[in-house]
């Protein structure tokens, strides 16, 4: 199956819409599905050095990063293992609440929206993060400007994760029965258009700067899922 990438509806929407926000409680629940917080947690606590990270607060940064709900999730199984972090986290639109806001700060966490392309936010500092985060927001991009994305990602960490829809005709015939969970029409229309927009194989690594000062990873994981890891050598 060819990459293909199509405009998503969602992406077009006011962030205030009702529609939208129906769509993101929807992905709040296929990330649930499709495992996302597990597939990431397991991949830290491996690629991560976890007794350095209970000594000090971390930098994390997630881009694309919506409402916040999957990095409270990730935060909450860090947390219990005794791991704090100053978090960013990128998204066009300022969508986290409150009540998240506060969440994160019960669990030693201070996590700051920021509302900026991702690109801009990248390029507008040269200063590292420990781990940085992509979930369900690659797939948006086509080779030349994800390409370029890995440039600025590979240069601001020396851990980087992401998962992404799998291409697969699995995966894409399971996606035309989003609605059976609940997902409403803005939902069932993009969660095809995410499929075919995903990745198989090693696409990924081969976008990726100087594959060898990196320890990289790229497989599927779960049922629908693909999962990227890139981590700099000592």
């Amino acid at each position: 199956m060819r990459r293909v990438v199509r405009p998503e509806l969602l992406d077009h929407l006011p962030a205030s819409a009702p529609w939208a926000m129906r769509s993101r409680a929807d992905l709040r629940r296929l990330n649930r599905v499709m495992g996302h917080a597990r597939i990431i947690n397991e991949a830290f606590y491996e690629h991560l050095d976890m007794e350095t990270a209970r000594v000090r607060s971390l930098r994390v940064c997630e881009l694309g990063a919506g409402d916040g709900a999957l990095l409270l999730e990730l935060a909450r199984s860090w947390a219990a293992l005794g791991v704090t972090a100053e978090a960013e986290l990128i998204d066009l639109h300022y969508l986290m609440t409150e009540e998240t806001r506060g969440a994160f700060m019960e669990l030693g966490w201070h996590a700051t929206p920021v509302a900026l392309d991702v690109m801009t936010w990248l390029n507008r500092s040269s200063e590292r993060v420990d781990v940085m985060l992509a979930n369900l927001f690659l797939h948006h991009f086509e080779d030349a400007p994800l390409r370029a994305l890995f440039q600025r990602i590979a240069a601001r960490t020396c851990l980087f994760i992401a998962c992404e829809p799998r291409r697969s005709a699995f995966a894409w015939t399971a996606s035309h029965f989003v609605g059976a969970i609940g997902c409403n029409p803005v939902t069932r229309h993009d969660a095809p258009v995410s499929v075919r927009a995903g990745f198989a194989n090693r696409e990924l690594s081969s976008l990726w700067p100087e594959p060898e000062a990196w320890q990289i990873s790229e497989a599927s994981a779960g049922l629908f899922s693909h999962c990227f890891i890139a981590r700099r050598y000592a």
